[in-house]
């Protein structure tokens, strides 16, 4: 009996320094293993839109914990407000100039930064709007708006401007130009009509049915059309951010990116 009553003793003895040691290891387990909800903030500029809307459902299937906020506009004024100490966690622009003036101010984690895509430069009009066959007839009397970006903050803007400039036309049609706050700005103005034309990128194009494309700019006419990312040197999850960075660089991304149009980067 007495034999008895040590065994079961020391058989509890076990059992409770079993669960102790496992409950230790338990609250060791670092909050990333633990998989904790995690937040990213996505800076994008406004014509990766549909492309990104589409991989973030993608991606949080297999990564549901992440939960990805977007915020769309202009590269100019993104990059502006991360200059500004926005809480912005990965930076995906237009263009080189502005990811280029955030890595000079140290505001980038340097590794992380890639080109991702390229696009195409494209003449619109509406749906049954006046044809043209070269850009010098956007002198032509019947056009009487163009719409472009506003080439200070907005890269289709500084494109359109370097084209124009080459073909010797951007004084000329000065009086014609109509600004826009970001290329689906200018799109909508020529949608609706109260333009007669307007430049933006193919992938904008081809996401509408109310414009037509009547020419596509000569790839030496401007700079290229790159989009770099990168993650931001302040990201509150810099590890979460690399992770999705990658992603977006990956074979199942790609697929979505070419699907609307744009070229994979180089």
């Amino acid at each position: 009996m007495k034999t008895k009553r040590i065994l079961n003793f020391i058989v509890v003895a076990v059992v409770a320094m079993t669960l102790l040691i496992t409950w230790n290891l338990f609250k060791s387990i670092p909050p990333v293993i633990a998989q904790q909800q995690t937040s990213l903030t996505v800076s994008a500029a406004i014509s990766l839109s549909q492309a990104l809307q589409e991989l973030k459902t993608v991606y949080q299937t297999s990564n549901p914990k992440v939960k990805i906020t977007y915020n769309f506009g202009a590269s100019g004024a993104l990059a502006q407000q991360i200059q500004q100490g926005a809480p912005v966690d990965v930076f995906l622009s237009a263009a080189t100039k502005q990811m280029n003036d955030l890595q000079q101010s140290n505001l980038l984690i340097n590794d992380t930064r890639r080109n991702l895509l390229t696009n195409r430069l494209v003449l619109i009009t509406p749906k049954n709007g006046v044809a043209s066959s070269d850009f010098k007839e956007l002198t032509d009397a019947r056009i009487k708006k163009i719409a472009i970006g506003e080439p200070k903050s907005v890269p289709v803007g500084q494109y359109a401007q370097e084209m124009l400039n080459k073909l010797g036309l951007w004084q000329q049609l000065q009086p014609k130009l109509v600004l826009g706050n970001n290329v689906r700005q200018v799109l909508t103005f020529v949608e609706s009509g109260n333009v007669d034309a307007g430049i933006v990128y193919t992938t904008d194009a081809k996401a509408s049915d109310k414009v037509t494309v009547r020419l596509t700019a000569a790839e030496n006419l401007h700079s290229p059309i790159v989009y770099p990312l990168a993650v931001i040197r302040n990201s509150r999850n810099p590890a979460v951010a690399k992770a999705f960075v990658d992603f977006l660089a990956g074979d199942r991304a790609k697929i979505v990116f070419q699907k609307y149009g744009f070229g994979i980067g180089r």
